[in-house]
């Protein structure tokens, strides 16, 4: 559905982009994550037509952004961070504007604009005013145009922020609903919205794409974490010992053993500490949260 190779994108002095590369398939929810000034909304202005890159390409649904950005545009649903709304006009009279300005047929309009409403949940609300919905609801009103033409891809900027936690949790639902008919796309700097969302992570640092990964891969791992009460001193030299072993930390009462490719470390280490009589508290995964994952990042 997404194609983009080595998309670079400067503003003066300041590189927002540095030969970004990814490609999105079909059907998959995918949170483009990073800090504040991180790319996130310069890609999503690349990718929707609004900004021209400096250099590289990105192709939607095989047609180039770049050679044919109004082809690309009707094939997208994009909601930006602050969605030109018009509070003068009611629910339905905007949603009817949009539909006239997306081409969308008039013997298709009626039906496109109640799946709209009805997907959004906005059927108490399409003959208030827009000026006088909540910010909760006016997103909404902002998600229903962006889906109006049925549209292939959804883009979505920071589609929850200033939202209260109610708020939130509906957004999120509509976007899971959402998720049953298309691709979609959507920038955020809240670690626990990708989490709760996505099938895969694409994280931005300064320009640069420095992860991109399935949440799936980055819960699984090899690691086991070992907690013992009282341990005595030759613990960390007997795990070292066992096989398939790359490196054991301790820390206290805590030891954290990596191991060699995909090996299972968990019967050796069960042995272990029964021939030795270890009182064992804990053995687990040593399963990675994605905020550790992003502070490993940061930091790197």
């Amino acid at each position: 559905m997404i194609s983009v190779k080595h998309l670079s994108k400067a503003y003066g002095d300041l590189q927002a982009l540095d030969k970004v590369s990814f490609e999105i398939g079909s059907g998959e929810i995918v949170g483009l994550l990073g800090p504040n000034g991180a790319g996130k909304s310069t890609v999503i202005k690349l990718l929707t037509g609004f900004l021209q890159p400096d250099s590289g390409t990105a192709d939607i649904g095989g047609v180039s952004v770049m050679a044919d950005p109004i082809a690309v545009q009707a094939q997208i649903g994009y909601l930006p961070e602050n969605a030109p709304l018009y509070p003068e006009l009611t629910v339905i009279d905007y949603l009817q504007m949009m539909a006239d300005l997306r081409g969308v047929p008039p013997n298709q309009q009626r039906d496109s604009l109640a799946d709209a409403v009805y997907a959004t949940g906005l059927e108490k609300r399409i003959n208030q005013r827009i000026g006088e919905l909540s910010k909760g609801f006016r997103q909404r009103v902002g998600i229903a145009q962006a889906i109006l033409h049925r549209p292939k891809l959804l883009i979505l900027d920071e589609p929850t922020v200033g939202l209260d936690p109610s708020q939130i949790i509906e957004i999120r639902q509509l976007i899971k609903r959402l998720a049953e008919h298309s691709t979609i796309l959507f920038s955020t700097h809240i670690l626990p919205e990708v989490e709760t969302l996505c099938d895969r992570v694409l994280m931005l640092m300064n320009g640069q794409l420095r992860l991109d990964a399935k949440l799936a891969d980055l819960a699984h791992s090899t690691d086991l974490v070992l907690v013992l009460d009282s341990p005595p001193t030759d613990v960390e030299s007997s795990l070292a010992k066992l096989p398939s072993v790359a490196a054991v930390v301790a820390e206290e009462n805590t030891f954290t053993l990596t191991a060699e490719g995909e090996a299972d470390l968990a019967p050796a280490v069960f042995e272990c500490a029964i021939q030795q009589k270890w009182q064992v508290r804990e053995l687990r995964p040593d399963v990675r949260s994605l905020e550790t994952i992003f502070n490993e990042v940061i930091n790197t």
